[in-house]
């Protein structure tokens, strides 16, 4: 992670809080618990507060991890993971930090450059899924990643509470060309299937700068293949003696999550994706210390999922539809839903405009504006009367689209210094609005499913949210060895516009909905001796309700989410000790943090069998509380010259204690952990340099046992809709062939686990990467 002795790379003035006091050379690297970075350019998180910060370099991903997306950067950060199913994966790739599991998307926030990736439409996945949008940063041009966790600066809304993670991308400082071309496979056995998957990347990049114009340009292609992701199911105790039915063969007898014996009847949501990515970055510096910038993101995913049945008849035939007998035993008919096909077409615009002064003087100011808008986002699909493979010519089925979605965001920041950089007082404030607005409409089609346009409703929902925030924070440096940030937001939230269509049973308009709540925020750091220093923040968040989880009801052939238009804001109260101690040649952190949230928002998947698919609800859980440990060690040199160290362990008691709500009977959540967070992580990442032209490295990741369900029911996670505990290996070697010219190769996954997270993992990967760089 980076740590360095000089905060000379934020000397200007960032998005969200402007640059740190340049401390002297020879001060601690945490000084006060203050962040320092050197080379590139600034980072826009809150470097003065003293609370938990890690970053990553450029120079540190190409030695350490194979990455094919920005996601993958995060791989060895301390308590963090991202639910990335393949190469590629653009619909469930959820972040997951201390106390908020891969299913509460909402409770992080990923920006880049300043620029909101974060996807706060909605929370997590359902009928909908809503992860940050990864596909708009490219592995090639990211400069540095930083992280902030728990919500314990007034400039960020309350889904902070997890974490803060910033994208820091490339803008040169004289002519640059780039062009990157990677490959990858991954093998794969499981249900049975036995079929080798591939991922072909190629990218190009120019910069300059001119005068006082800076422009950089970046385009990539990513082409990938996935595999199956889920798989039709019957369970066994849902056979019977009499029946009709084809006999089959092909089936693989297992167990589900919460241990049932279930019949596994062949493969689904199998992506082939093709993802093109372009950004434009474009700023010019103005008299005064004044700069401009505006970035154009584009990006555009077309996506062919599909499935195959395991079941042959007794002529070996393939068998999709009907009733079908095993062992003796008739099943339900299987349908469009036990083989879904889909074809999905998306093109997403992403703008980001600043002007911001630079002067380190008295006082520095900012207005900055950001748009993602879903130009295009529309998904075909079989319906459930019409399976494989009369479906692959055609027939009926669905189009969701939901083109008109999207968010855009202002803010307007100031930063005064009474007494200049080295003065007691940085007073940081600001105004912020934040507008997301979805509009979703899934419409029947009776021809021809992949290619007729839309024809009667089946669902339709929408509605909008708007954040209007006020916040302050001064950073004070009251006393010798001593530094305090104290900060408050004041928040109005709005809910309008809502309404859901269901044909032919629902058709709601809801009424409009407004609150408004304070969360203050402190954290004070004492520079204890030389080379440790003591922080403790603490924090209060207001998590409010999402569009889709307030009125984005969807019905499908095979998943539905049910919303809930009366939710309440989820309020938490995060808080953290921690003791930082210098190394010769590192730096050695131990964090106890504590979390208790009231109202948690959370959607819980179920399997309903009898309508044989996965039913979504959102509910607010009463009362959840989380205490732990994180340990992280950096080193460099350790043992002998060239090798480096960054390792992690985090341990979590997280559980349920209030609720009023339950899963199958009352009272059948409290006392239960909290789905999706393990009891222990652990990541370590050791990169050695051989000579000036190869480098190597080895990786590890480790998370213990977990459960996905609230009643934790799902105690079997080795299996489809699970959770198991995941243990992986990586290595990567890079070589520098010539001054212009690089390659890599790795292998993640080296110990070939097979892993779930309700969704299989990739088992052993390898992985190729060419560079060339003029």
């Amino acid at each position: 992670m980076i740590r360095t002795r000089a905060a000379a790379a934020l000397a200007a003035a960032s998005p969200f809080i402007c640059a740190p006091p340049a401390w002297p050379q020879d001060a601690p690297a945490r000084s006060l618990g203050v962040v320092t970075v050197t080379g590139g350019q600034p980072t826009s998180l809150p470097t003065q507060i003293p609370t938990t910060m890690e970053g990553i370099d450029r120079e540190q991903i190409e030695r350490t991890i194979n990455a094919t997306d920005s996601g993958d950067v995060l791989r060895y950060f301390p308590s963090l993971l991202v639910r990335k199913r393949y190469p590629g994966d653009y619909n469930h790739a959820i972040l997951s930090s201390r106390a908020s599991g891969t299913g509460n998307s909402a409770r992080s926030l990923v920006y880049a450059d300043g620029i909101l990736l974060s996807n706060l439409l909605g929370n997590g996945v359902g009928g909908l899924s809503f992860p940050p949008r990864w596909g708009l940063v490219t592995p090639e041009e990211i400069e540095r990643v930083d992280v902030m966790y728990g919500p314990f600066s007034a400039a960020y809304p309350g889904n902070s509470v997890g974490a803060v993670v910033e994208y820091v991308t490339r803008l040169p400082r004289r002519f640059e060309a780039h062009a990157a071309a990677s490959y990858s496979l991954h093998p794969f056995e499981l249900y049975g299937t036995a079929t080798t998957y591939r991922t072909w990347q190629t990218s190009a990049s120019l910069g300059n700068r001119a005068g006082d114009w800076t422009w950089w340009f970046n385009v990539n292609r990513q082409d990938s293949e996935g595999q199956p992701l889920t798989f039709p199911t019957r369970l066994v105790s849902s056979g019977t003696a009499a029946g009709a039915g084809v006999p089959v063969t092909g089936v693989v007898l297992t167990r589900n999550s919460a241990g049932q014996p279930w019949y596994v009847l062949g493969s689904a949501t199998e992506y082939a994706s093709r993802q093109d990515h372009l950004k434009a970055k474009l700023a010019y510096d103005f008299p005064g210390s004044i700069r401009a910038a505006y970035t154009l993101g584009w990006w555009e995913n077309t996506t062919r999922g599909r499935s195959a049945s395991h079941l042959r008849d007794a002529g070996g035939n393939a068998v999709t539809s009907g009733p079908v007998r095993i062992d003796g035993l008739s099943f339900a008919p299987l349908t469009g839903a036990d083989f879904p096909l889909t074809d999905e077409r998306l093109t997403h615009y992403m703008h980001g405009l600043s002007v911001k002064s630079r002067t380190q003087g008295v006082f520095d100011w900012e207005v900055a504006a950001s748009r993602y808008d879903y130009h295009r986002d529309h998904k075909r699909q079989n319906a459930a009367g019409n399976p494989p493979p009369a479906a692959e010519s055609g027939g009926p089925g669905t189009l969701a689209d939901g083109g008109g979605t999207g968010w855009t965001t202002l803010a307007l920041r100031g930063t005064w210094r009474p007494d200049g950089m080295r003065g007691a007082h940085i007073v940081d404030f600001g105004l912020q609005r934040d507008d997301f607005e979805l509009a979703y409409l899934t419409s029947n089609i009776a021809g021809q499913w992949r290619a007729d346009p839309p024809g009667s409703v089946a669902s339709n929902v929408g509605g909008r949210t708007q954040l209007t925030s006020m916040w302050a924070q001064d950073a004070w440096s009251f006393a010798p060895r001593w530094k305090t940030v104290l900060g408050a937001r004041l928040e109005r939230w709005r809910a309008f516009s809502g309404f859901t269509v269901i044909t032919p049973a629902v058709d709601t308009a809801w009424p409009d909905r407004s609150d408004t709540h304070v969360s203050p925020k402190i954290a004070v750091s004492w520079q204890w001796r030389p080379d440790t220093v003591l922080k403790a923040s603490l924090g209060r968040a207001l998590r409010f309700p999402t569009v889709a989880e307030l009125y984005g009801a969807t019905s499908t052939a095979n998943a539905q989410f049910i919303n809930d238009p009366d939710l309440r804001p989820e309020r938490s109260w995060t808080g953290e000790l921690t003791a930082e101690k210098e190394l010769a040649n590192g730096l050695l952190r131990l964090t106890y943090f504590a979390e208790e949230t009231r109202d948690a928002l959370y959607n819980q998947t179920v399997f309903d069998a009898a309508a044989n698919r996965n039913v979504t609800r959102v509910q607010n859980v009463g009362r959840i509380a989380t205490q732990g440990l994180e340990f992280a060690w950096s080193a460099t040199d350790v043992a002998l010259p060239g090798l480096n160290v960054n390792a992690s362990t985090t341990f979590a008691h997280s559980e349920i204690r209030e609720n009023a709500g339950f899963v199958t009977t009352p009272g059948d959540t409290v006392g239960k952990r909290q789905p999706n967070i393990p009891r222990w992580r652990a990541t370590a990442v050791a990169d050695y340099r051989w000579n000036e032209r190869w480098t190597t490295s080895v990786g590890a990741r480790y998370s213990s046992r977990q459960f996905r369900t609230l009643d934790n029911s799902d105690i079997n996670g080795y299996s489809y809709m699970g959770v198991s505990r995941l243990y992986v290996i990586d290595v990567r070697a890079r070589v520098q062939i010539d001054k212009r010219l690089s390659a890599a190769f790795g292998i993640d996954n080296l110990n070939n686990k097979t892993y779930w997270n309700f969704h299989p993992y990739p088992q052993r990967t390898f992985f190729a990467e060419l560079k060339a760089d003029l």
